[in-house]
């Protein structure tokens, strides 16, 4: 026999054997799990937008006052008749 088969007859046997009981609450707890993860993934997307939207009014305040595009002035000044 192939290893394949092997596996079928496995898996045939364990259907076909008899089934745990399922507890009579477990969906309840399934949707109230499933309730918070989404509740969960919510929150951190919420939070994930506040600090993009905090680093964006940080780098626009930074900017309006460092000026980086503008030339750094000169240290000293030119001479005349050069």
């Amino acid at each position: 026999m192939s290893r394949r088969s092997n596996q079928e007859d496995e898996v045939r046997r364990l259907l076909e054997g008899p089934h745990p009981q399922v507890p009579a609450d477990l969906a309840r707890r399934a949707a109230a799990r499933g309730g918070a993860l989404l509740r969960l993934g919510r929150l951190a997307r919420r939070f994930l937008l506040l600090v993009a939207f905090a680093a964006v009014v940080a780098f626009t305040v930074w900017a309006v006052t460092a000026r980086p595009w503008q030339p750094p002035p000169a240290a000293t000044t030119p001479v005349g008749g050069w």
